[in-house]
């Protein structure tokens, strides 16, 4: 899977050649999700996207569904590349995980509006609060969704920090949910690549 920074159809790969190479590597696609990945308290996890991870989103989905006609290519494209960092920020898929369906039920009802209290904070600076659901609305008035699609977008400065190994957290501070953690260096140094 070839890195270019903009994915286009051209950029991607074919039906057959994404069969093989997926063979080969998918544990690598495995390991790289699981560095990018934070977990925050024992139910909230997120995985911070990268253009490894949006490019395998999009193989998978033209894979699964057998696309292969240019239009069908666009309208994944369309529908995951937004979700690619772009120099000046972390986007990250939170996903709300209870395994009892009652308790899941329960806990997304006390949790509505948990997507905007969400931060992450670099040392020595402001925090960040995310930018929830840019593409729909993924709540209502009884309950929040399980999985949301979050932005944090820094100051230059603030890239520049974390660049420089300044450490950073990332939090929640919803009434019902309160919990934050430092990123691991592991983790934090694959984050800093996604910054210009």
């Amino acid at each position: 899977m070839q890195l270019t920074g903009h994915i286009t159809p051209e950029s991607l790969m074919s039906l057959e050649a994404y069969t093989k190479w997926r063979k080969l590597h998918k544990p690598d696609i495995i390991t790289h999700r699981k560095l990018r990945s934070v977990q925050l308290g024992e139910h909230v996890n997120l995985q911070f996207e990268s253009e490894t991870t949006i490019r395998y989103q999009i193989q998978e989905m033209l894979r699964i569904e057998k696309i292969f006609e240019e239009e069908g290519i666009l309208d994944e494209i369309e529908a995951y590349a937004p979700l690619m960092p772009d120099g000046s920020n972390w986007k990250a898929t939170m996903m709300l995980e209870y395994t009892d369906i009652h308790e899941r039920k329960r806990e997304l009802a006390r949790l509505i509006g948990i997507e905007d209290r969400m931060f992450v904070e670099v040392e020595g600076h402001a925090r960040v609060y995310a930018i929830a659901d840019e593409d729909l609305d993924r709540e209502n008035d009884e309950k929040t969704s399980a999985v949301h699609f979050v932005r944090f977008e820094l100051t230059p400065v603030m890239c520049a920090s974390v660049k420089a190994g300044a450490a950073v957290k990332v939090g929640c501070d919803h009434t019902n949910y309160p919990a934050h953690k430092v990123v691991e260096p592991d983790t934090l140094a694959s984050l800093a690549s996604d910054l210009k």
